[in-house]
This record gives structure tokens, C-alpha cells and sequence, in this order.
């Protein structure tokens, strides 16, 4: 079985190390003893399912959903907000096309004119625009406002260079005035001229770009003149981005969105407009994507909210905080179709809004995670896949020798039998064996050790207890170490440290009686 997709070949009776193992290229391949979730994954992905993953903590719901997400198309709109001058606390959305948007590039890259040296530019544009000496010709940055070379004002010696040749009868304190005014202004940030250009001649325009001058040409000036007259706007999702949104444990603004305050109100001269302050939610940014909410059930009401945009596949953003300046913006129809994948244990189903459990499994799958898999000699295979993609992934402890994954396979043995009760299996709670292997990496690491050797299992075994063990190997309970770790005043105040012990226990501990 060793020759499925992304496990190359070779049995694990040839392998010396880990480090011979290939890592699947397909992440739904990456996913470890789930085949029945990685099928219905694939199928989520091709037809835009929903998914509910049902399991334990650390056996791949995760996993899974990143997987299934790679799997997706590359998001094909961009949502914008544009401000509506008529009604500015209702700023209207626009989706736009992937064509559409690298049309818009194109044009904003024409837009942006042609970048060249200062020393390319005419001289007076250069002097002008504060990278050239009027004195002594010397180029440098217009943020210094004196020469380098010649320790002049820059902008002092253009205009008394230009009033010598410009203007002989030019009085004494003209000059001065126009001297001082220039000192206290700067250089011009744009210069406007005329070029001749085959023959032909033209408006061109110079501006300061950094260490460089940038050329706009009148077309690139008309169409910079119609972009202004467009109303502003701002990207609020991105065309270029991944499709994967994790909103475990998101509160209300993180997951629908909000406006933020500001303290002018939105006054045009002093503060800033109502679109400009939109903030997009969980929900709107896993639009054409996946939208991941582990612990769905801890969400409470949200997921009342989570169920509307489903349904509808839009949601408002509005101002949440009646105390904001926002309170009174809104954006309708704001684009959210994203697939919905909710992971749950199974002692939180019943918390689980009976509604949204309905949309799930009306338009998606519900699939209840394996905890064990067959110890067999594919899965003992893909165990030792799983120690080569925690090595890759850590990318700081060293790869496993062949007693090390040994050690490995029979811990795995001895967790499937003592948590889940299963006999002949390997356990699936590959969170808890990345740490394990992590563990033991560290103790090789430390060790200058060129690989994880079975006695570094064997000691991170060893390391590896729970607290609750550790208490009770220590204490002989939990009720002790909790007397024993409290002050004195703590025993005589409460008795909440006792809530197991008797009231003549606690009488005999406190010392009263």
C-alpha cells in the first residue's frame, strides 16, 4: 500500500531515517488516518460545500480546512467601499472583476508616468524641483535644503541666479521678499513645461518621485484628471489573497465587521469620511473562500448572524458601538458566499444553533472524525509520514533514525489503547505526538545530535505526563496539592479550596473546631 499518491515506494523496513520519506505535495494528502474526511474535503472544495467536523481536540480539524481551502479557486472579485457624497454615512459597495482590476493596474501603472534621473531633466525643472545647486550644479536630494557641495541654499541661489538674468531692474527688497518666501516654502513638489515630442508640441509634467523625477505626459495628466474626478474609495477585500479566514474565538466586530470612531465625526475639512473608516469582518474577508471557526459552539448568538450571511451570502457592516461616531454609518450588500467550515466536540453538539446545523447539513457534509486507525503497514507507513512533515514543519529539531520511529510506532500503540480503549491501532491525536516528537528533538538538539534516537523518545515519554499525573504522583490528589499550595489566609477566609472535603476536614485543616 506503500505506493499511494505523495508515499513514494519505499517500505519502512528499507528507511534509515525520516529524512528519505517524501512529503505530499497535496496538503489533503499531508492529513493523517482521516481518508473518509479527506474524500468529502476534495468533494466540499470541487461543489462549495459546507462542512462540520466533529472530534476531539489535536486529530486535524485544522488541518483539514487549510487543506480544503488550497484546493479552491484563487478568488476571482475585489470588494470596494465608495463614498457617497450625497449620503456619506451610506457608502455604497463595488464588486469588481478580476479582469476588471488588472485592467485597472495597467492603466495606474501608465498612470504613474516614466521615472528618470535628475540629471536627465532639463535643468531648470531640476533646480526648481530642489535636487539641483542653482550655484554650483551639484544634484542632491530636495530634502537637503543646502547644498552638499557648496553649503548654499539651494533654493536661495536658483532664485538669485534667476532674478540676475531673469530681471536686472528687479529692486533690493523684492528679492529679498522673494528669497525669503522661497526659503520658507521648499522646492515645488510638480513643475509644468512644454516638451517637443516628434515634431509635435506638448504639456508635460515633473514631479518629485524620491531620488528620481517622474515624467507624466498629457495623456497620463488626462487620465490621472478622470481618476480624480471619480468618488474616493478603498479596497475593503483584496483581489490577491488567500482563502482562508480562521474566526475561532473572533468577537462580534472581528467576525461582522465595524466602523471606526472618530472624534471629528466625519467632518470633511477635520476628520475622516464615513467610507474610509469601514472596516470589513471575518465573514466579508472569506468571501470565494473558506471560512474556519473551530469551538463554533463558544460563538453563542453570533452564530445566529453566521446562519443570515449563509443564507443570504451578504451582510451590513454597520457601526457596533452606540457610543461612535460610527453608529451611523452602514454598508449594505456587502459580499460574504464563503464555505463554512465549523469543527464541534461531541460533548458540545447540543450548544451547536439547531438552525445553522440545519444549513450545514442541508448544503455540506457532516463528518465525525476517527480518533485510531488500524495498526497495519500502511498506516505504521503514514505515521512515519507524519514524523517527516512535523521534522519539515518545525524546521529545528533533526529527523527520526529507524529505532526512533519504531519507539514512535509503539508509543502510538500504547495511546490508542490507554485513551480510546482500541486494541490493534494507532492513535490519531497527532497534536499530542508532535509535541512528543517535538520533545525529543529538543533533548537531540541540545545533545548536538545528528538524529532523534530511540532513547530521546524514550525520555520525552518519560517527560511527557499531564499535569493532573504530576499533582497526583506528587500530592496523592488534587484536593491535597490545592490545600497544600494555598496561604494561610486563604484556609481560614474560604472554604473554596475544599469543595470535595467534608465540613469536619475542613474544620481540622483551617485549625477551627
Amino acid at each position: 500500500m506503500a505506493h499511494e499518491r505523495g508515499m513514494g515506494t519505499t517500505s519502512l523496513e528499507e528507511i534509515e531515517d525520516t529524512s528519505q520519506l517524501s512529503i505530499p505535495s497535496d496538503p489533503l494528502d499531508r492529513i493523517i488516518g482521516q481518508e473518509r474526511a479527506v474524500e468529502i474535503s476534495r468533494i466540499a472544495a470541487f461543489q462549495r460545500r459546507h462542512l462540520l467536523l466533529v472530534g476531539p481536540p489535536g486529530i486535524g480539524k485544522s488541518m483539514t480546512a487549510q487543506a480544503l481551502a488550497l484546493h479552491l479557486q484563487r478568488p476571482n472579485q475585489e470588494i470596494r467601499v465608495v463614498h457617497n457624497p450625497e449620503m456619506p454615512e451610506r457608502p455604497t459597495v463595488e464588486v469588481v472583476s478580476r479582469v476588471e482590476v488588472l485592467k485597472e493596474r495597467e492603466t495606474e501603472a501608465f498612470l504613474e508616468g516614466e521615472l528618470i534621473p535628475p540629471e536627465k531633466a532639463p535643468v531648470n525643472v531640476a533646480e526648481r524641483l530642489g535636487y539641483r545647486c542653482g550655484k554650483c550644479g551639484f544634484y542632491s536630494q530636495p530634502s537637503e535644503r543646502y547644498c552638499p557641495s557648496c553649503n548654499t541654499m539651494k533654493q536661495l541661489a536658483t532664485t538669485a541666479g534667476s532674478s540676475a538674468t531673469g530681471n536686472p531692474f528687479r529692486d533690493l527688497v523684492g528679492g529679498i521678499l522673494e528669497m525669503t518666501v522661497n526659503a520658507s516654502e521648499g522646492p515645488n513638489s510638480t513643475i509644468r513645461t512644454t516638451r517637443v515630442t516628434n515634431g509635435v508640441e506638448e504639456v508635460v509634467a515633473y514631479e518629485r518621485a524620491g531620488e528620481m523625477i517622474k515624467v507624466l505626459d498629457q495623456r497620463a495628466m488626462e487620465n490621472r484628471r478622470k481618476k480624480q474626478k471619480e468618488s474616493p474609495r478603498k479596497v475593503l477585500v483584496k483581489l490577491d489573497r488567500i482563502p482562508f479566514v480562521m474566526a475561532t474565538g473572533s468577537s462580534e466586530t472581528e467576525l461582522l465587521g465595524d466602523v471606526r470612531h472618530d472624534p471629528y465625526g466625519g467632518h470633511p475639512q477635520l476628520g475622516t469620511l464615513p467610507y474610509d473608516r469601514v472596516i470589513p469582518g471575518a465573514i466579508h474577508e472569506a468571501h470565494e473562500g473558506v471560512l474556519f471557526i473551530d469551538e463554533i459552539t463558544h460563538l453563542g448568538h453570533l452564530q445566529r448572524y453566521i446562519l443570515t450571511a449563509m443564507q443570504e451570502k451578504h451582510f451590513p457592516i454597520s457601526g457596533r458601538n452606540p457610543q461612535s461616531a460610527g453608529a451611523s454609518v452602514r454598508v449594505d450588500d456587502v459580499p460574504c458566499d464563503f464555505i463554512l467550515v465549523a469543527a464541534s466536540n461531541i460533548n458540545d453538539l447540543p450548544q451547536l444553533l439547531a438552525p445553522l446545523r440545519s444549513r450545514i447539513s442541508g448544503g455540506g457534509y457532516e463528518v465525525l472524525l476517527d480518533t485510531t486507525m488500524p495498526d497495519n503497514e500502511r498506516n505504521r507507513f503514514r505515521l512515519a509520514q507524519f514524523c517527516a512533515q512535523e521534522v519539515a514543519a518545525d524546521g529545528r529539531i533533526p529527523h527520526l533514525d529507524r529505532g526512533a520511529l519504531e519507539a514512535v510506532i509503539r508509543e502510538a500503540r500504547h495511546r490508542a489503547e490507554k485513551i480510546d480503549g482500541a486494541r490493534n491501532a494507532l492513535t490519531l491525536r497527532l497534536r499530542e505526538m508532535g509535541g512528543l516528537l517535538r520533545m525529543a528533538g529538543d533533548l537531540a538538539t541540545v545533545e548536538h545530535s545528528s538524529l532523534i534516537e530511540t532513547r530521546h523518545i524514550a525520555e520525552a515519554v518519560r517527560r511527557a505526563v499531564p499535569i493532573e499525573e504530576q499533582i497526583r504522583d506528587k500530592y496523592g490528589s488534587y484536593q491535597k496539592a490545592v490545600q497544600s499550595d494555598s496561604t494561610e489566609s486563604q484556609r481560614r477566609n474560604t472554604g473554596y479550596y475544599y469543595w470535595n472535603e467534608s465540613e469536619e476536614q475542613q474544620r481540622n485543616t483551617s485549625g477551627y473546631g
